[in-house]
């Protein structure tokens, strides 16, 4: 079976995951998890969303195994659940400053 060749259900799950990463709070909250765990306040405070909203986004992204928790006393912190995810999120964000910065110099 090549690699590629996916079933629906495998499909679907790709889907919902790539979904949860389409919204830009989410994405956020992840690319500020990418390189160093954060508090759940923390996170809330760097994006200036309520502490509830981004709590309620910071729970899909654990339910879905993109984030991971560790609760030391009262606090929260937040990190990278999976090393894949985080490699796929920081390949498109080169290719992004890659592909700007080469439409920079075209004009």
């Amino acid at each position: 079976m090549n690699e590629l060749d996916l079933n629906l259900d495998q499909i679907t799950e790709l889907a919902e995951t790539f979904g949860l990463l389409a919204d830009p709070t989410r994405l956020s909250i992840v690319v500020a998890c990418m390189d160093q765990e954060r508090a759940a306040g923390e996170i809330a405070e760097t994006l200036g969303s309520s502490p509830s909203l981004v709590s309620h986004h910071l729970r899909l992204l654990r339910s879905a195994r993109i984030l991971k928790a560790d609760r030391r006393g009262k606090q929260v912190f937040y990190s990278m659940a999976d090393a894949c995810v985080h490699s796929v999120l920081k390949i498109m964000i080169e290719h992004l400053f890659d592909h700007h910065h080469d439409e920079t110099l075209e004009a």
